[in-house]
């Protein structure tokens, strides 16, 4: 259960689902198919990573970043801001309870210091030959759903047909190949695959197993009004609907003691309480009404919280540095909008955003712009493209802008003083070739006479105050943007359904060029949520299928990315906005923590109440 909502990889759109076991963590055979009379290898392990060896060998006790002996107890309150109407996670319509994805264990689950790699959960092991054209889970025999009733491989086929029969769209395209899944007896289960596909096997260890005596007679489809039956260390005990949810621990919950689970989940009792804004719950949060706080906001961070409580050591404010690959948070076009399927347009009010005079001003130069959808990544795009970039790039060169064989885009850089005359010559320019011009102050379609006019959707008040310096800027070009303030719930509807013209949102992090990106970046999934930009272009359609067939080449895939970024930069997307190098934390001082945090999160998972700590505060 990741009982803290923090940045990080944690954040990813798309889970991080790792794959490979290679021969010297597994035990592995040569057999011989019958159907192709070539060897190939079975491998068996307890663990699966993509890239590389996994961290934890065959009989490791425990992740290096918990304590395996944390005491169990006492209660954490944690907050959110916005509303839920349902505790169902997949349903295809509704807002979710924040922490609603917790209710189901998976087969494997990541560790926090590696990239893309899982281990044993329900299923104790599994086995797959090297060529990745299927995988066979060994459920533990301990496993059990929350009402005491084991947990079956025919829950796990039937949790994939629930998927696929009432799930999201894109989950159906994304688990389209596979074949068949079979129970072959009570505790062991087989995927098989149209072909080879690594990343098949690592989608489905991810997968969360539903308890079929709950859900068998009911739509996976639709909001649910009341919480599940599950399989994980907590159950809802109480709750009040849109406002606040408490979770317990499962006292005698099956797999607390296995590797991947010791040291986790400490705390009895979890409450979310829901607020209004960040900034309302920041006053709550300085009052004591809940104890934990990730601030994301600069001028909270640096002003907000001059209180005694941080003075005398009460409440506890961190900064904890990371190199963690960032997300690319952006002001998102939805390039199916007329107004932003001309490139020249999304280039021109990339312009408008100056981000010096922002951050001076408004972020205490605590931020740095995004440059990368691989930011903190080897496969970042610098400079000119190399050869290997050229090779994958010339054959698309009539599809592509002849810029992208130049240097990479890099977004414009101000002064700070807020003056930004040049990026306005510019900005007009590229709109007069677009078929724009301004006229007593107003920018208008040069054929119809049309205003320049759009609506940014945004649901968030901390998001209206990064907003208006944009919207000014693009007022002095005579484009008038409007502001639309929605609740939490609208906002999510209106993206499902690409009923937007441009939302403060972006695309999650991304380590590597994973196969993934097809559903974030592929014509086939242009209904996708993570398609936010509806992003529907050829050359990216074949960089994507190229990234899928090259997951086992490092040289060829470091140049995949390099080049996909190169293309997807130079087709202004988005404008993107910037990120910290830093996780900024405060906490009430009641808590412990191990002495080192894992590599891609800020660890809380690990955290646990501590009573001599918990005594001193109140007195």
């Amino acid at each position: 259960m990741q009982i803290f909502k923090a940045w990080g990889l944690g954040m990813l759109l798309i889970p991080l689902i790792g794959i490979t076991g290679s021969m010297s963590h597994a035990e592995s055979k040569a057999v011989t198919s019958s159907s192709e009379s070539k060897s190939v290898s079975i491998i068996r392990s307890h663990a699966f990573a993509k890239r590389g060896e996994p961290k934890y060998g065959e009989g490791f006790k425990s992740f290096d970043y918990v304590n395996p002996e944390a005491p169990k107890g006492g209660q954490l309150v944690l907050s959110t801001t916005g509303t839920y109407d349902s505790f169902n996670r997949y349903a295809s319509r509704g807002d979710s309870e924040i922490n609603s994805e917790a209710f189901y264990d998976s087969l494997m689950v990541a560790s926090e210091d590696e990239i893309g790699v899982y281990y044993s959960l329900i299923a104790q092991s599994l086995e797959y030959p090297d060529d990745y054209s299927w995988v066979i889970f060994h459920i533990n025999h301990k496993a059990k759903h929350q009402d005491g009733e084991p947990i079956t491989s025919e829950d796990v086929t039937f949790t994939f047909q629930k998927f696929m029969d009432e799930g999201v769209a894109f989950v159906r395209q994304k688990y389209a190949e596979v074949e068949e899944v079979v129970a072959i007896d009570e505790h062991t289960v087989k995927f098989s695959f149209s072909g080879p596909n690594k990343d098949l096997i690592s989608s489905v260890a991810s997968l969360p197993i539903l308890p079929k005596q709950y859900w068998a007679e009911r739509d996976f489809s639709e909001p649910l009004k009341e919480p599940p039956l599950g399989s994980g260390a907590y159950r809802v005990v109480d709750f009040k609907m849109g406002q606040s949810a408490t979770y317990e621990r499962i006292a005698d919950y099956w797999a607390q003691d296995i590797p991947s689970r010791r040291g986790l989940m400490n705390f009895d009792r979890i409450r979310y309480d829901y607020y209004r804004d960040g900034t309302v719950a920041l006053e709550a949060f300085k009052a004591g009404e809940f104890d934990f706080r990730q601030e994301n906001v600069a001028k909270q961070w640096a002003e907000g919280y001059k209180v005694p409580a941080v003075k005398d050591g009460r409440i506890i404010k961190e900064e904890l540095s990371h190199s963690i690959p960032q997300s690319m948070q952006a002001f998102v076009f939805n390039t199916q909008f007329e107004l932003f399927q001309d490139r020249r347009v999304r280039q021109a009010l990339n312009l408008m955003l100056d981000f010096e005079w922002l951050n001076k001003t408004l972020f205490y130069s605590s931020y740095s712009r995004n440059e990368s959808y691989f930011e903190n990544t080897p496969y970042k795009a610098t400079g000119k493209p190399t050869d290997a970039e050229l090779a994958i790039l010339e054959p698309f060169r009539d599809q592509l802008p002849e810029e992208v064989f130049g240097p990479v885009w890099r977004p414009n850089k101000s002064d700070g003083s807020g003056r930004i005359r040049g990026a306005m010559r510019e900005a007009l320019s590229l709109l007069k070739q677009a078929g724009w011009e301004l006229k007593n102050g107003i920018l208008r379609n040069t054929e119809n006479g049309t205003p320049f006019e759009f609506e940014i959707l945004m649901y968030s008040p901390s998001t209206e105050r990064i907003t208006l310096p944009f919207t000014r800027n693009l007022e002095r070009i005579g484009i008038k943007a409007e502001l639309r303030m929605v609740d939490s719930t609208q906002f999510l509807n209106r993206m499902r359904s690409r009923d937007f013209e441009m939302l403060p949102q972006g695309y999650g992090a991304m380590p590597y060029p994973m196969t993934d990106m097809k559903i974030i970046w592929h014509s086939e999934y242009i209904e996708s949520t993570y398609n936010q930009a509806g992003v529907q272009d050829p050359v990216i359609d074949a960089l994507v299928e190229q990234i899928e067939a090259n997951q086992e080449n490092d040289e060829m895939l470091l140049a995949l990315g390099r080049a996909f970024d190169r293309v997807a930069l130079w087709n202004f997307y988005v404008v993107p906005q910037w990120h910290s190098d830093s996780f900024r934390i405060a906490y009430w001082n009641k808590f412990s923590r191990p002495d080192k945090r894992p590599k891609y999160s800020i660890g809380t998972d690990s955290w646990w109440y501590d009573n001599t700590k918990a005594k001193s505060l109140k007195k």
